[in-house]
């Protein structure tokens, strides 16, 4: 029996797998002048664009198709009557190529082996079907919260304090070598921030990373390596820079960077363009790293930025976030990666902690 073509799968079944959303994003791409409606223009644009092996078809055809989905006449289609007009059944095959191609590219979808496998019962998970605000993603917002709260109170207190890390809840939270038995500084440092670029930049980037990870993996696995982020910063930071205080989130924001890398890397099959997502986000963190070691030993600065931190959080997102967060379909070579990544975030960790412990002497006075 000849394999079905993926691409000229009728509409019909397209509903079954396709939600509303998705012809959402098919109407605004043909909206291009963005006024909410479809005009004949737009729609012998569309028509006439996304199918390769149709004929370019007249303005008089595409005005008679138009007609007929223009229910009240107004000359213009709504979203409505254009959704309409895509489940015709008579039009199924002049849309069904674009409608494809369209969704396939903004929707991570299950990779195609000879056939749509989506289509047929027992298809594979797909991570947009785990998009769900219920319950809400409210773990960023809350630690983003304390994090300003907590500066605003440092520069109300002492003005400017904020600047030199001086603030009362800085002398309190911000991880200091010379304190390091006082175990809370391990994790505070990171509700402390040396002026109000340093806060905003990690509270947009932590926000922008972390709510889409909370809505599809929970706030807990989100809570777990933000934290496991910030105390590994800190960590190797007392290990390779044993004279740097630390403050700031940068720890926790790049285990949320690597969390999404480690997410394509567990959900390979279940992402269209895994290594798309993987190569934008190995990009930042190299050239935000780049940029922290040309600040410290290159500026003169007065404050030295705590590249081991950075690189910490970095290790312990991509490792954690391999094994916390959810797979949704496990492979053998996956579980293999989930142990390995395990066993090496224990030795590092278990590594740091008792050279901490045992090794007093290495330390900063």
């Amino acid at each position: 029996m000849p394999e079905e073509n993926p691409e000229t799968v009728p509409l019909s079944d397209l509903r079954t797998n396709y939600y509303p959303s998705h012809y959402k994003h098919v109407f605004d791409a043909v909206d291009t002048n963005n006024d909410g409606y479809i005009c004949v223009w737009e729609l012998e644009d569309f028509i006439n664009s996304s199918n390769d092996e149709v004929r370019v078809i007249p303005r008089n055809a595409v005005k008679k198709i138009h007609k007929m989905a223009d229910k009240n006449g107004d000359q213009r289609l709504d979203y409505r009557e254009f959704v309409k007009l895509l489940e015709h059944p008579d039009l199924e095959y002049l849309f069904g190529r674009y409608v494809t191609k369209y969704v396939d590219f903004i929707v991570p979808r299950p990779k195609r082996r000879g056939r749509l496998r989506a289509l047929h019962p027992g298809a594979e998970p797909q991570l947009i079907d785990e998009y769900t605000c219920c319950p809400p993603p409210i773990f960023m917002f809350l630690i983003s919260v304390l994090e300003v709260a907590f500066h605003i109170t440092d520069e109300v207190t002492e003005n400017n304090s904020t600047l030199s890390g001086t603030g009362i809840t800085a002398m309190i939270f911000i991880y200091d070598p010379q304190k390091r038995a006082e175990v809370w500084r391990y994790l505070t440092y990171m509700f402390v921030h040396i002026g109000y670029t340093h806060l905003l930049v990690n509270l947009g980037v932590q926000l922008l990373l972390g709510v889409p990870l909370e809505m599809v993996h929970k706030w807990w696995r989100v809570l777990t390596i933000y934290f496991a982020g910030v105390v590994a910063g800190s960590l190797a930071n007392s290990i390779t820079d044993p004279t740097c205080r630390l403050a700031g989130a940068s720890g926790g924001v790049y285990s949320l960077l690597t969390a999404h890398i480690a997410c394509a890397i567990m959900n390979w099959s279940e992402m269209l363009f895994p290594y798309v997502q993987i190569s934008v986000y190995g990009i930042i963190v190299v050239v935000d790293l780049g940029q922290s070691i040309y600040d410290r030993y290159f500026l003169d600065i007065a404050s030295p930025v705590g590249i081991s931190a950075h690189v910490g959080g970095a290790v312990a997102g991509l490792l954690v976030g391999i094994y916390i967060l959810r797979n949704l379909q496990v492979t053998t070579t996956e579980k293999y990666i989930w142990w390995a990544s395990l066993i090496l975030y224990v030795v590092l960790m278990g590594g740091a902690i008792i050279m901490n412990v045992a090794w007093p002497g290495y330390f900063a006075k």
